[in-house]
């Protein structure tokens, strides 16, 4: 049977991080920069360190109404920089990887109060102590994908339509090459009917692991893109060097810096989703409806808030000329 799958660009909320606190003016300067659909950023609300739970749904409520305001979807809510710092899901004691499976779904409430039914990011790193010892570096993996299906679950039961978990390019953070993004969807989503999909997040900038001694094709944004883009409702975009992941704006300067291409990236989504009765998902995780590009862009702090929203504007009409700004639509 035909079927069509959406493709729209969005921005990711990192570059609001400590600039501007209000939800009307995260919403405004989303459409204001060029973009229809926002991906919020954890590091702007954060369930534990933002106020207090009255406070944070009272603000989960008022981006939803902003949103409204200013035609903006929401689409989910990704974790920052924040999560990025601990030894969370995979943490060798059960106090750590209760109190990140908490972070999680208290989230998933915020995200509900949004308007959103999707939460992705990465909440772990696997220690350098768990690394050494191959055995307990292999016990830790399995209990990152125990506590996914877990939490697809519980997740389920509050109405989130789908958990995302990112590849990185750094075997501390999982998964990082193309045979773990395989085996992690795979024992995820195998045999979890009650639990909501677990997909994969591809970012065009994360196949910096030469510095851990990978090679291709685990360094080919384009292959991620081919062997996993059936199965990502997000592909993060950013412009980077191949041995970095530096989050750079899409303008003329930083592009010629860069080697991110958008065409390739397209043309893969396509093939990947023209080939996935034949991948090793048929019959274990649908093909997605909608993939989202979306442009995670994160200044650093000295980038002036002018300098900034230009950049942007700027990588909204760059991105535009290759997916319009509402969208287009794959038929298979």
């Amino acid at each position: 049977m035909d079927r069509e799958v959406r493709i729209e660009t969005g921005i990711n909320g990192a570059f609001l991080t400590r600039r501007w606190e209000r939800p009307g003016n995260w919403m405004r300067l989303t459409r204001e920069v060029g973009f229809r659909n926002h991906e919020f950023c954890g590091d702007v609300l954060d369930p534990f360190f933002s106020g207090d739970r009255e406070f944070q749904l009272e603000t989960a409520a008022q981006v939803k109404a902003e949103a409204e305001r200013y035609d903006v979807t929401i689409i989910d809510i990704y974790t920052g920089v924040a999560t990025h710092r601990f030894h969370g899901l995979s943490h060798s004691h059960p106090a750590p990887r209760q109190r990140m499976k908490e972070w999680i779904l208290d989230c998933c409430d915020l995200a509900l109060a949004m308007g959103a039914d999707r939460v992705g990011g990465h909440w772990d790193a696997i220690s350098v102590e768990v690394m050494q010892d191959e055995k307990a570096y292999q016990s830790a993996i399995g209990r990152v994908q125990s506590i996914f299906r877990e939490l697809s679950r519980a997740a389920a039961a509050k109405g989130i339509a789908a958990l995302y978990n990112e590849q990185m390019y750094i075997p501390s953070e999982i998964p990082w090459t193309l045979e773990q993004a395989e085996s992690f969807l795979l024992e995820v989503n195998r045999h979890n009917d009650q639990g909501c999909p677990v997909y994969l997040t591809v970012d065009v900038g994360h196949q910096a692991g030469m510095h851990y001694g990978l090679e291709d094709p685990d360094l080919d944004y384009v292959e991620w893109c081919r062997r996993f883009g059936a199965v990502a409702e997000i592909v993060h975009l950013q412009q980077t060097t191949p041995d970095a992941s530096h989050h750079w704006p899409f303008t003329e300067e930083y592009n010629k810096r860069g080697h991110i291409e958008i065409p390739p990236i397209l043309e893969a989504l396509e093939e990947a989703h023209r080939e996935y009765d034949a991948s090793p998902f048929a019959g274990v995780l649908p093909p997605v409806e909608q993939t989202w590009l979306v442009a995670e862009i994160i200044p650093g702090s000295t980038k002036t808030e002018d300098a900034l929203l230009d950049e942007l504007k700027q990588s909204a009409d760059y991105l535009h000329q290759f997916v319009p700004e509402d969208g287009m639509t794959l038929r298979i």
